[in-house]
């Protein structure tokens, strides 16, 4: 892997090839070059198409999701391109032999005539609006679907898990991601920091991740680490310099013991730290603060909070009360709001496991539709009306209220007008007649923005530095209406489309769909 901002890689446009060294124009499917030799074979692989990415269903059972991994998209078609030896494995893996013309139009493919339109990483998405729009030739864009699911789904699943862990936990709580160890591999484990930093942890105890992204690193120390210490004789060096003179304490191992047989009466093993943290008090340093691995995480978090207020009080060690509590030991979002619901003194959160496996929900089922070709509009038909897809190329709007909060999300025909702040828009459910709305917006928001150009010339946007995401994705769920982010039945967000988009839907359905014939 590769640091944020090398050069290594890096393309013509001077963006960095993927942060991944196994992201490559291999990464993909193998019936994507199936496709891309059929188009070919065809004469279509020219042929002006438009994709759209988006998911079915927030994860959860919650009723909103976070966007990330836009960026490794970016990344990966900025650099696009087939080695010879790609190719050789190419050639060696399709099952039909193919023309050496296929091959030579392989070695072509440089994404520079793909245009990428995205929702900025970090923000608050919601199903069937698409958070990417790829436009370019059929062929080209058909091979980044697998990749662009792939870099999407895992990555926007465990945001979305970090942010619901940030929002049950609050805001002035301290969450460290703990998961490497039980992530699903390096990839996992690497992931698992970035994006759990983007949904509002504050640090990771993955040291690659730290040196990598710039992730604030933290950790403890394991039972091992006590435990190894037999004797108070295997500590060799028992002296320590004082912080704010040039004086040493000789014996700082009789300096704790001295304060630990005035807190005997304490029977626990809080004791043994607070002897600690008290000699080194004396010596000008501050201890950090304790972590629960096991037990009552409330009871005990409380029972810890006494006697760090009792001991600042008897021993006039100011600040002492608030000596830091960090809980761990298998947490997830339940255990947060339970922990709530009791009662406890719990500042910091080591959360692993059940964070970056995303135990809850296995994936988020990122799909990837065809929505236009040639300008001709497609639609997917399904008996399934989930499934069923919204066609051609389309805007995207957010409409505020008086409050200040997102109402909706509206799709608009590319062509239409955007709505405008005042004046009222009727909002269409894009499959039920019945549910529909007005809306006078008070503020109006478009979502989609341009990060590849291709050949339009457009202007593109440029990516942000990590710590900006994550700042986005903060500021995104404080403007949500309370009762779409509570973890228990939460109010459904509403994704419309316009009028006009609504009534070529169901146009392009009907014609589309073939008549039964009862015999």
């Amino acid at each position: 892997m590769k640091e944020n901002g090398s050069d290594e890689n890096s393309s013509g446009r001077g963006i960095p090839g993927p942060t991944n060294p196994m992201v490559t124009p291999l990464l993909t499917d193998l019936y994507q070059f199936t496709m891309a030799y059929t188009y070919w074979k065809a004469g279509k692989h020219a042929e002006r198409a438009v994709f759209d990415l988006y998911f079915r269903k927030n994860p959860f059972g919650g009723e909103y999701t976070i966007f990330a991994g836009l960026e490794e998209c970016i990344r990966l078609i900025s650099n696009y391109k087939l080695s010879e030896e790609d190719i050789d494995f190419i050639r060696s893996c399709l099952h039909v032999p193919c023309e050496d013309g296929f091959f030579e139009y392989l070695r072509g493919i440089d994404c520079s005539d793909v245009e990428v339109y995205a929702i900025p990483e970090g923000s608050v998405v919601f199903p069937k609006v698409p958070l990417m729009r790829v436009e370019g030739p059929i062929a080209i864009v058909q091979l980044l679907e697998t990749p662009f699911v792939n870099l999407i789904n895992y990555a926007s699943l465990v945001t979305t898990n970090a942010a619901r862990h940030r929002f049950v936990a609050g805001k002035s709580k301290t969450l460290l991601e703990f998961g490497l160890r039980r992530a699903q591999g390096p990839d996992g484990g690497m992931g698992a920091s970035k994006y759990c930093y983007i949904g509002g942890f504050d640090a990771t105890s993955n040291v690659a991740a730290g040196r990598l992204f710039g992730i604030p690193l933290r950790g403890t120390h394991s039972h091992a680490f006590v435990s190894s210490f037999m004797t108070l004789d295997e500590i060799k060096d028992k002296s320590l310099r004082k912080k704010v003179s040039k004086s040493t304490c000789k014996d700082f191992v009789s300096l704790v013991q001295a304060w630990l047989s005035k807190l005997q009466v304490i029977r626990s093993g809080i004791p043994n730290f607070c002897a600690v943290a008290l000699a080194l008090n004396e010596l000008g340093y501050k201890a950090v603060g304790i972590r629960l691995d096991s037990g009552d995480l409330a009871y005990l978090s409380c029972q810890a909070r006494k006697i760090f207020c009792c001991i600042e009080k008897e021993f006039a060690v100011s600040g002492f009360g608030k000596t830091s509590i960090t809980a761990s030991n298998d947490l997830n979002e339940e255990t947060l709001d339970a922990l709530n619901k009791q009662g406890h003194e719990v500042d910091a959160y080591g959360i692993g496991t059940y964070l970056v496996t995303c135990y809850a929900q296995a994936a988020l089922g990122i799909v990837f539709k065809l929505v236009e070709i040639n300008k001709q509009p497609r639609i997917k038909l399904s008996e399934d009306v989930s499934k069923v897809s919204i066609p051609c190329k389309k805007k995207i709007y957010r409409l505020y209220g008086k409050e200040s909060y997102p109402l909706v999300d509206i799709m608009t025909g590319e062509d239409e007008p955007p709505p405008k702040v005042g004046e009222r828009i009727l909002c269409r459910h894009p499959f039920e007649e019945s549910k529909r709305a007005y809306v006078v917006p008070q503020h109006v928001e478009e979502l989609l923005r341009c990060y590849s150009a291709g050949t339009s010339g457009k202007e593109t946007e440029p990516l942000p530095p990590l710590k900006d995401i994550r700042e986005r994705c903060i500021q995104q769920l404080e403007k949500m209406r309370p009762d779409h982010m509570r973890r228990l039945n939460p109010t459904p967000y509403k994704v419309s489309v316009s009028g006009k988009l609504y009534d070529f839907i169901h146009f392009l359905w009907l014609n589309e769909a073939p008549v039964g014939e009862l015999l």
